[in-house]
């Protein structure tokens, strides 16, 4: 069953009948769901059904480059700077291209636990 709605310009959130007319929602509040009731509700929704693990294990992770860029709130050239990075290889990485070897990620790891200390290592600019 699907309800239409609209909100008002007093901010308020009417029902929208077949007709075009409006009608209030009921005061009463959301009913709480046990977890089988919230599961199997989730199930039921074509939409919005959860993953199967099979479906989780194929989805494309956030590369770990791009998170640790943005945790140190600096722009790709920025990081690319600082640690001595090529800026293509760093965009390459974020954007799924390639994937950093073995000693990239133990460098990454590095800065991500000390990145103003590997910055004062390289002489960071």
């Amino acid at each position: 069953m699907n309800i239409s709605a609209r909100i008002r310009t007093d901010g308020t959130v009417v029902e929208v009948l077949g007709d075009g007319s409006e009608r209030a929602f009921p005061e009463a509040g959301v009913r709480e769901m046990s977890a089988e009731e919230r599961t199997a509700a989730a199930w039921a929704d074509e939409d919005g059904r959860p993953m199967t693990e099979g479906e989780a294990r194929t989805i494309p992770l956030v590369p770990r480059t791009k998170i640790l860029r943005r945790a140190l709130r600096l722009t790709q050239e920025e990081f690319a700077v600082k640690y001595r990075i090529p800026l293509g290889t760093l965009r390459d990485w974020e954007q799924g291209r390639c994937v950093p070897d073995q000693t990239v990620q133990a460098y990454l790891r590095v800065i991500a636990c000390d990145p103003e200390g590997v910055g004062r290592a390289l002489g960071a600019r």
